[in-house]
């Protein structure tokens, strides 16, 4: 995940505009937001990247731990979020300190790809202690193996015709092709999973879990799970 974690922390070329970063998440914060059960819930965003639209999550809950890798990017997000009282922004590392069953729903989105089997299991066990009764994590946008890139283009291709940004979406496509995004890609890869597979892996973590009928997100043909403790209420 180091890999990842330096790319993101960099000046990256992932998004095509200024509209396409804003409409990402503004996308992500809707569908975290429509996961929160209760105005008064506890909402960790693991990995959570820039998380441009996190207020709006805030809104909706009673507190939000931003939970972020990337020295640089938790900076910002410190930086962009301190006058905020619901959000306080963390490292993974400080996540082993918060006590647990404190978290009512947990969020893993656009992160199993980035990493390795055995840090997905580490991360699900943190999360897993950090969850209260009937908590809930919720797993998205995970990487289909039988899904390639091009399906990719096309769900981004056609975010971008409905939202006025298929211009830069193609100049941001060939940009990218020719971006160290795409040799890092090739170099270290992207983790993909089946739906059965992945809720095994769960299984695994002690978690009882399903297919959402819609991604997080932009990508219909990536999955999201939604997870809990196997001895967790329904």
């Amino acid at each position: 995940m180091d890999d990842w974690i330096d790319y993101y922390d960099s000046t990256h070329t992932i998004y095509a505009s200024k509209l396409h970063r804003d409409l990402h998440f503004q996308l992500i914060a809707r569908d975290i937001i429509g996961y929160i059960a209760s105005p008064d819930a506890v909402v960790l965003d693991y990995a959570c990247g820039e998380a441009l639209s996190a207020a709006k999550v805030a809104d909706a809950c009673g507190k939000l731990y931003l939970a972020e890798p990337a020295p640089g990017v938790r900076g910002r997000l410190i930086a962009r979020f301190a006058p905020n009282t619901k959000i306080r922004v963390r490292s993974l590392e400080d996540l082993r300190k918060m006590p647990e069953k404190s978290v009512d729903l947990a969020i893993m989105n656009s992160v199993a790809q980035y990493m390795t089997s055995e840090e997905l299991d580490t991360a699900f066990a943190t999360v897993r202690r950090l969850l209260k009764p009937g908590g809930r994590l919720i797993v998205g946008d995970v990487l289909r193996p039988e899904v390639g890139m091009t399906r990719d283009v096309i769900a981004l291709l056609r975010f971008a015709l409905t939202h006025g940004f298929l211009r830069d979406a193609l100049i941001g496509l060939v940009s990218t092709a020719l971006s160290d995004y795409r040799q890092l890609r090739s170099r270290v890869g992207l983790q993909r999973y089946g739906e059965a597979e992945m809720i095994a892996k769960l299984a695994a973590g002690g978690f009882t879990a399903s297919r959402a009928h819609f991604n997080i997100g932009h990508n219909p043909w990536r999955m999201t799970f939604v997870a809990r403790h196997a001895f967790s209420p329904q």
